[in-house]
């Protein structure tokens, strides 16, 4: 998948699409009307859950200090103000306290540079909200170099996928009369020049493909009618999605159409003046990017071409141009080792920088290209054994200068200015995250679990300095385990509040189907295989327990979207090891999952469920899973009546199935929010709050402070 595509499929800034129509309730799955998002009758069951549940959980004064705190967090003006440079400018979206929806702004780097920058609002998305009596989320904003005058802003309803894209004027600050307008849908627009777009969305009946994303790519003129643009490239219906860019930098101007036939499969054409497509000849599953003069590919299989294989896991550069017209004369810039694996690669003016992942742990480096070849030298960094490394360019076009971001679990985010012309040198501190909770009481380590089949299986544990070893310490253990997305240390204020200041033991597993040591680590938990993943979570626990941190009446675990399948398979394959477990916007009904909003996008992932692929995908299918008579421990469900990429109809059927069975069962559907389950600061200190007070009070068994902890645990 090209960079492009999977940076939008990932972020969540393109549209997941609009419901299917929804089939009428079957006699085998009586819970299907809760599929209807909106209906009525649904949306009664939401509200008299959702009462339940704030009657339960939130009423309390316990709860209320909690929310509190977390809002405080998120609300927090000391937070860093992450910046993308524009041209002479440092843009910025904001939200506080103050700004519920946020603001778009602008400063300079001289000011940025200051404790207490001035900046220059664009646009305050809660004043529009007020004058146009909607409830705009942003999801982001791409403007026409050079001047960066005229911008396409994408706007989402409730936090939404979809969204729609207007233009806006920088210079008078108001949206142009006129201008061009892709209406609400999944897609996007994209500049060419000042009068030219691509765009790609839903042009009516069979212009979307199978997976609720666009299937067609069209070059639209400025001031004629959106019927009239003219079609670049259509793909098939049971594509996944279909897009095109243009690559404006200085002396390398090209366009690309992007084919993405699933998560990791795509092609990339270049389209020629003619309009005349090339495909890029390169394999399918590797990740491409070509920025200057360089083809780069992160191989995700060998690769046998020009008389040389390359490994799997390797990142690969030749001269574009020279690729083209035939040349396969490639530079190995990494090869993965037994523990390491590519996290990143940045392209800056002149060089390569790579991070990479040992053991889970960031290494970061800089490529210098010269007459004799390619040199290597690390970035200069320093910083703890345990945490997160981030890097990218400032502006590949003019020089060399990075972004580096470095947090950890006790560590507030650090925001650098590194310059990778001279990686010696130290990096400058331009802004720190402040500490929102005490952690000089807590230590974080690195363990590894043993897995069924005898894999190595690393986590993070964040735990007080004086744990008893008795078995008895509320521990939360957090998962995901697919699309090759690793679960990295970062700082999180709430979670310090809400959970570690009460003495709580925090787990992050490493387990495969993630990216942690690269693409054999997702690969290993593919489709049949996904049982993997689950072995993995759950002998992660289980080393907890040997350790005696924590025991079954204990521990809690929560994940969400591909996370939450993993928490709905915890609950139904593995119940005995749980005292509560959160699910949160997960996927559930395996069967059904690709006749549901954006599923059909994911069969690359579980496979087919109406093929012969339901004969493994009905192992994983907590829904399916599901036994009446069995016991299973405590369970909060939470999704987003809004959320259009998984359909909030999964949480819905199994909350409705287990609670007919008399079991457990708490359920929270924020009205807002889309997939990420909150639309506004409120809204997610809200939710946030429900999950940890709801773990505390199951797990706790009483009363349980850092200042009673006796005795250690090593490592």
């Amino acid at each position: 998948m090209s960079r492009f595509t999977q940076a939008c499929l990932f972020a969540g800034l393109i549209a997941a699409g609009a419901a299917h129509a929804q089939e009428p309730a079957v006699a085998d799955d009586p819970y299907q009307w809760l599929e209807d998002v909106t209906g009525d009758m649904p949306l009664d069951w939401v509200r008299a859950q959702n009462a339940k549940t704030d009657a339960a959980l939130a009423s309390t004064a316990e709860f209320k200090g909690m929310e509190a705190g977390i809002r405080e967090v998120l609300d927090s003006d000391a937070k860093i103000p992450f910046v993308q440079k524009m041209g002479s400018h440092y843009y910025n979206f904001w939200k506080d306290k103050n700004h519920e929806r946020g603001l778009w702004r602008r400063t300079t780097l001289e000011e940025f540079r200051k404790p207490n920058p001035a900046w220059e609002t664009i646009i305050d998305l809660d004043a529009l909200n007020r004058a146009e009596g909607e409830n705009w989320v942003w999801h982001g904003a791409e403007c026409l170099r050079p001047d960066y005058r005229h911008c396409l802003v994408a706007l989402s309803r409730g936090g939404a996928d979809a969204d729609v894209t207007r233009e806006f004027d920088m210079a008078t600050k108001t949206w142009v009369e006129g201008g061009f307008f892709r209406p609400e849908a999944k897609g996007g627009l994209g500049w060419i020049d000042a009068d030219t777009v691509y765009v790609y969305t839903d042009f009516g009946p069979g212009s979307m493909t199978e997976s609720g994303y666009p299937r067609v790519v069209k070059r639209w003129k400025r001031g004629t009618p959106l019927e009239s643009a003219q079609v670049v490239y259509e793909g098939k219906a049971d594509d996944m999605y279909i897009a095109a860019s243009h690559d404006d930098t200085p002396g390398y101007e090209r366009d690309f159409v992007t084919r993405t036939l699933a998560f990791y499969n795509d092609e990339l054409y270049l389209v020629g003046k003619d309009g005349a497509l090339t495909r890029v000849d390169v394999p399918n599953s590797a990740q491409k990017s070509v920025q200057r003069q360089w083809l780069a590919l992160e191989l995700r299989e060998p690769w046998t071409v020009g008389g040389r294989t390359y490994k799997a896991g390797s990142y690969i550069v030749a001269d574009f141009d020279g690729f083209m017209a035939g040349k396969r004369e490639f530079d190995v810039l990494f090869e993965p080792g037994a523990t390491t694996s590519l996290a990143g690669a940045t392209l800056t003016r002149d060089r390569v920088v790579l991070n990479v992942f040992d053991d889970v742990k960031n290494r970061i480096s800089v490529l210098t290209h010269g007459a004799g070849g390619w040199t290597s030298q690390p970035l200069q960094l320093g910083g703890e054994q345990i945490g997160t490394t981030s890097v990218g360019a400032v502006d590949a076009d003019e020089g060399d200068l990075l972004w580096v971001t470095t947090t950890s679990y006790l560590t507030p985010t650090t925001l650098l200015l590194a310059d990778a012309a001279t990686p010696k040198a130290p990096a400058q501190a331009l802004k720190s995250m402040p500490a929102f909770f005490d952690a000089s009481r807590d230590v974080v380590e690195q363990h590894f679990a043993t897995s069924k089949d005898g894999t190595r299986v690393p986590y993070f544990l964040v735990r007080p300095k004086g744990l008893k070893a008795d078995g008895r310490n509320p521990t939360l253990l957090y998962g995901y385990g697919g699309f090759e997305i690793p679960m990295v240390p970062g700082y999180s204020g709430g979670l310090g509040r809400a959970w570690l200041d009460k003495g709580g033991v925090y787990v992050v597993a490493n387990i495969r189907g993630g990216g942690e040591y690269g693409p054999r680590w997702h690969q290993a938990a593919l489709k049949a295989n996904r049982h993997k993943a689950y072995e993995d979570f759950a002998a992660v626990a289980q080393d907890l327990f040997a350790q005696k941190i924590t025991s079954p009446a204990h521990l809690g675990a929560q994940g969400g979207s591909n996370g939450g399948l993993l928490m709905g398979n915890m609950l139904t394959q593995y119940p005995e090891l749980f005292g509560a477990i959160v699910v949160q916007v997960p996927l559930l009904d395996m069967k059904r999952y690709n006749k549901l909003l954006a599923g059909a996008s994911w069969m690359a992932e579980y496979g087919d469920p109406d093929t012969d692929d339901w004969k493994f995908i009905q192992h994983f299918s907590p829904y399916h899973l599901f036994d009446p008579a069995r016991a299973y421990p405590p369970v909060l469900f939470t999704t987003s009546t809004r959320d259009d990429r998984v359909h909030p109809g999964h949480a819905r059927k199994m909350a409705a199935k287990m609670i007919e069975s008399g079991k457990d069962v708490t359920y929270y559907e924020n009205i807002e929010g889309g997939h990420g389950g909150a639309a506004n600061n409120a809204q997610a200190a809200h939710m946030s709050a429900l999950a940890y007070r709801f773990l505390w009070e199951r797990l706790s068994g009483g009363p349980h402070t850092p200042e009673a902890a006796a005795g250690s645990v090593g490592k």
